[in-house]
C-alpha cells in the first residue's frame, strides 16, 4: 500500500470510529434521557430574545463550551461527533490537514452567555475535539440577552423557561431595579404567576397607602418584602435540600400557595418561615426509588462501552494544540 493510500485508510478509519462513537452516545442519551443533539442557534435566538451583536475578535475558545450550530446542528452530536456518513469527505479532508499541521483559518462562533455556536467551521471543531484539543482559535461575535445561558440550560425545557424569564424581566425591569436578583424556575409557566403576585401586591399597596402605586415601586416592594423574606427562610432552614432538582423560586410559589391554603382552611396567619417549614414537612419528596439506581447503573455501563471503543493512542500523532 502506497503512502497516499495508507493516509486515506487512516482518515477513513478515524471517521468510521467517530461515527461509531456517535452511535454509542445516542444510546447513552436514550438511556439517560439527556439531550445528545447540538442546539439550534435559531431556537436560542428566538426564545432568549437576543438583542445586539458585538464583534469580539479572534479568541482562544474552550471547545467544551461549543454546544450548538447555526446551520448544521443535525450533522453532529453534542460532542461534535459526525451523525451522517455523508460528512465523510469533508471530515477526512480536515483530518488530513490536522495531521499535516496545515494552518486552517479560525472558526467563526456566536457567543451567548457562556455558550458558543458554530457559524462556520463545524468539521474543524469536530476533528479538533476528536483529537483531544481543548481549545480552538475562533472569530467571536457575542449576542446580548437579559438571560445569558450556561451549557446546562441548553435543552428544550430550560430554554423555554429562560425565554419566560426574559419576558418577565422585560415586563418588570427587575434586573435593572435589583441587579442582584436571580429568580430561576425548574418548571414552565411560573413567571406568569409572579406577574400576578406583583399585580395583587400593587393593588393592596394602593389600598393601604391610599395612593397610586407606580409599577417600578410595586415590583421592588414585592421583591424586597415578599419574595426575599421567603427565600431567606428557605435558606435559613435549609429547606431546598429536601426538594432535589428544585429551586428557591419553585419553593416560593409553592409556599405562597400553601400559605393561602392554610389561611383559607382557618389556620392562624403564618409567617413566611412557618409556612415554609410546614410545606417542607408535608410535601418533601421520598427518597429516589430503586429504578433510579438501575438507570444509573445502565448509564455507567454505556459509558464503559464508549470508553472501550476509544482507539489506542497513535504515537505518531501530533499533540493537540
Amino acid at each position: 500500500m502506497d503512502d497516499l493510500a495508507a493516509l486515506d485508510a487512516r482518515d477513513q478509519t478515524e471517521f468510521n470510529h467517530a461515527r461509531r462513537l456517535a452511535f454509542v452516545r445516542s444510546i447513552l442519551g436514550v438511556i439517560s434521557g439527556q439531550r445528545n443533539a447540538l442546539v439550534s442557534w435559531d431556537e436560542v435566538k428566538d426564545k432568549l430574545r437576543l438583542r445586539g451583536m458585538i464583534y469580539r475578535g479572534i479568541q482562544t475558545v474552550p471547545i467544551e463550551k461549543i454546544a450548538g450550530s447555526v446551520g448544521r446542528y443535525k450533522d453532529f452530536d453534542r460532542a461534535f461527533l459526525p451523525t451522517r456518513s455523508s460528512l465523510s469527505a469533508r471530515w477526512r479532508k480536515i483530518n488530513r490537514a490536522f495531521y499535516d499541521d496545515v494552518g486552517l483559518p479560525p472558526v467563526q462562533l456566536y457567543k451567548v452567555g457562556e455558550v458558543y455556536f458554530v457559524l462556520d467551521g463545524n468539521h474543524r471543531v469536530s476533528v479538533a475535539r476528536g483529537h483531544g484539543a481543548a481549545f480552538i482559535d475562533a472569530e467571536v461575535i457575542e449576542a446580548e440577552t437579559r438571560t445569558p445561558p450556561t451549557a446546562g440550560d441548553l435543552n428544550a425545557d430550560t430554554l423555554t423557561i429562560l425565554g419566560e424569564y426574559s419576558e418577565f424581566l422585560e415586563r418588570t425591569r427587575l434586573d435593572q431595579l435589583r441587579p442582584q436578583q436571580r429568580i430561576r424556575f425548574s418548571i414552565g409557566g411560573a413567571y406568569a404567576l409572579l406577574i400576578e403576585h406583583i399585580a395583587v401586591h400593587r393593588y393592596f399597596m394602593g389600598l393601604e397607602q391610599k395612593r397610586e402605586i407606580g409599577e417600578d415601586e410595586a415590583v421592588t416592594d414585592w421583591y424586597d418584602n415578599v419574595y426575599c423574606p421567603i427565600v431567606s427562610a428557605i435558606r435559613t432552614d435549609h429547606i431546598l435540600k429536601e426538594f432535589p432538582g428544585r429551586t428557591e423560586a419553585d419553593l416560593y410559589v409553592w409556599i405562597i400557595d400553601h400559605q393561602y391554603f392554610l389561611h383559607e382552611a382557618g389556620a392562624a396567619d403564618l409567617s413566611a418561615e412557618e409556612a415554609a417549614l410546614d410545606y417542607a414537612e408535608h410535601y418533601a419528596p421520598p427518597p429516589p426509588p430503586p429504578l433510579k439506581r438501575v438507570q444509573t447503573a445502565m448509564e455507567q455501563l454505556a459509558r464503559s462501552l464508549s470508553e472501550r471503543m476509544q482507539p489506542a493512542a497513535n504515537s505518531e500523532s501530533p499533540e493537540a494544540d
